[in-house]
């Protein structure tokens, strides 16, 4: 009996891929053993972005300057299609204000747009004062993923992207 491999997915299918999820898990390298988060994330441009909040391990371990790997998948609840993509590169917090701003208003945009206020609490917010708390005026933390080593993206026989 063979080894099965799963088909790779095109860049193609992975931008979109990208374009149509919203949350992604990020792996670090941590200090004693690797450390995986749950993150909103948005696609702006050719790059992906996140908020970290101001306190906890993700944003000690941003300031490694290690690589993270981005993992972002879509599955059927009975596995039955499933995709996912691995990438691999650097998270560098955003300082330019425009680009900041831009991408905070996106994000709040889609999170309103697709995601329950209750998701709110990832971020650190009051579920009750909405997604105007992710707002540009206020002190977050937006962070890039760049000089991307690596990627790769692979899916079941069956999905269609």
């Amino acid at each position: 009996m063979g080894l099965v491999k799963l088909p790779r997915m095109t860049r193609a299918e992975i931008v979109k891929l990208i374009k149509e999820q919203m949350i992604c898990r990020i792996a670090f390298r941590g200090e004693k053993s690797p450390y995986i988060a749950p993150f909103q994330y948005t696609f702006a441009g050719r790059h992906l972005y996140f908020h970290f909040t101001n306190y906890g391990r993700k944003l000690k371990l941003l300031n490694q300057n290690e690589p993270v790997c981005v993992e972002i998948e879509k599955t059927t609840s009975d596995m039955s299609e499933y995709a996912f993509i691995a990438i691999i590169g650097k998270l560098r917090i955003v300082e330019d204000p425009k680009e900041r701003a831009k991408v905070i208003e996106k994000m709040a945009y889609e999170g309103k747009k697709k995601l329950s206020e209750n998701f709110l609490a990832a971020h650190g917010f009051r579920t009750e004062d909405g997604w105007s708390s992710l707002s540009p005026e206020k002190p977050l933390i937006i962070v890039k993923l760049e000089r991307i080593t690596e990627y790769v993206g692979l899916k079941s026989h069956r999905i269609s992207l």
